[in-house]
């Protein structure tokens, strides 16, 4: 029987097990495997690293349903943190992102978001609303409700996460409600978690960054999640377009151990 080393982490309710060197078994089942909350480890999501020779790292992400991600922004802070370095850079699919670590905050310099499309018609379970889109490294449905609270994020969540407007990807959705000047809360729905999640890095940005093009912000939006955190996401607006995005929270090491396969 084999043994993989691990640590596990979370970052603002996310939370995600971390193996510094690839595994010897198919990734995805293992994902699957190690993420199962009631016969693994339990987590939203398995994460891979492989540190370079600058000492820069090399992130892959896979879902808790064995999906691989292209980014993960509250994972990104967690592998930062794991990294050990106050300043550096980890290279995912969607990109080269910038690092920081420091007095319990970690803060992630997202690549520049993409596909920017406000008010999309919906019909969705019989209803017609208004959805946004912008892909953070990921794609991310944006939908503003009143009653957050009371909002049936994995039934509506579902549906829009499957809608033939975002096939054949399908998309992460964020709901939103405007709780002041430069304060939102959001509840998520996570493609490859495929249920609600305490927190989502990536769809706080899309959040963060859709109100910003709609209430005339252009610095700073504060996004609370369902874990009770509240992110900052920093930005540089230009007209519709954003860049020099950040995004700061707390993250940290849980505990580590070895699970045998």
């Amino acid at each position: 029987m084999k043994r993989i080393k691990f640590t596990k982490m979370v970052a603002s309710g996310n939370d995600f097990i971390i193996i510094d060197k690839k595994p010897v078994r198919r990734i995805p089942a293992l994902a699957r495997s190690l993420c199962d909350r009631k016969f693994g480890i339990g987590a939203d999501g398995l994460i891979l690293l492989n540190k370079l020779k600058n000492s820069d790292l090399r992130m892959r992400i896979f879902n808790a349903d064995g999906s691989e991600a292209s980014m993960c922004g509250n994972g990104a802070r967690c592998a930062a943190l794991f990294g050990g370095k106050i300043k550096g850079r980890i290279f995912t699919k969607a990109g080269a992102i910038n690092t920081e670590v420091g007095r319990g905050r970690v803060r992630i310099r997202l690549t520049e978001p993409k596909g920017i499309r406000l008010d999309i018609p919906l019909k969705v379970n019989g209803r017609r609303i208004r959805v946004n889109f912008i892909n953070t490294g990921v794609p991310h449905a944006v939908v503003f409700v009143n009653g957050i609270n009371n909002i049936d994020v994995a039934n509506i969540g579902r549906s829009i996460r499957f809608h033939a407007k975002f096939s054949p990807a399908g998309t992460n959705v964020d709901f939103a409600e405007v709780k002041g000047n430069d304060l939102i809360v959001i509840r998520t729905y996570e493609r490859g978690v495929e249920d609600e999640t305490l927190a989502c890095g990536t769809g706080s940005v899309a959040s963060g960054l859709i109100f910003a093009l709609k209430s005339g912000l252009d610095r700073l939006v504060k996004v609370r999640t369902r874990g009770g955190e509240e992110l900052k996401v920093y930005f540089k607006k230009d007209n519709k377009s954003f860049r020099d995005v950040w995004l700061e929270g707390s993250a940290k090491i849980v505990y580590k151990g070895e699970y045998y396969v």
